[in-house]
This record gives C-alpha cells, sequence and structure tokens, in this order.
C-alpha cells in the first residue's frame, strides 16, 4: 500500500475525489495500488477520460473485462463495492 494507508480508506479517498470532478486526485491515489478495487477504479477513471485500451488494462489487473455499462452505472457499482476487501 502507498504511504501505509489501507485500502479501504483510499478506495475512499478516489471515489470521494471523483464525485468532486478531482480525475488526476483520484488517479494519484490508486495509480500504484493492485488489490483489486483500485484496479477497477483505475480502469474506471482510464474509460472516463477516454483511454480505452488502459481502461482494459486495468480491467484485466482486476481480474474483469470492461463492462458494458454506463459510467454513471460504472461508478454506482465502484461505490457499492468500495467495502469489498479487494
Amino acid at each position: 500500500m502507498s504511504d501505509n494507508t489501507a485500502p479501504q480508506t483510499l478506495h475512499l479517498k478516489a471515489l470521494d475525489a471523483i464525485s468532486r470532478g478531482e480525475w488526476h486526485v483520484a488517479h494519484e491515489t490508486v495509480q500504484d495500488e493492485t488489490d483489486r478495487l483500485s484496479c477497477l477504479i483505475h480502469a474506471y477513471l482510464h474509460r472516463l477520460e477516454g483511454d480505452m485500451g488502459n481502461a482494459r488494462y486495468w480491467y484485466g489487473r482486476a481480474g474483469e473485462h470492461m463492462p458494458a455499462n454506463t459510467l454513471a452505472q460504472e461508478l454506482a457499482r465502484l461505490q457499492k463495492g468500495k467495502n469489498d476487501k479487494g
């Protein structure tokens, strides 16, 4: 974990930054993390910016394929999963 912060704390920080429209803060929060939810948040952020190749890569790191849902649906899914142990 970056700076000894628990993954759940990082997830909350990243999702909060997304809700404020602070893409870069969210990205910096999860970019060095390797747990499942951090990878999914990272993938979402690349989808949000339109970088589908990078998004697919990060979904793959999370063990998933890029979903066919909307960005709003994906964000809701990530917010629901924030309590997962990842």
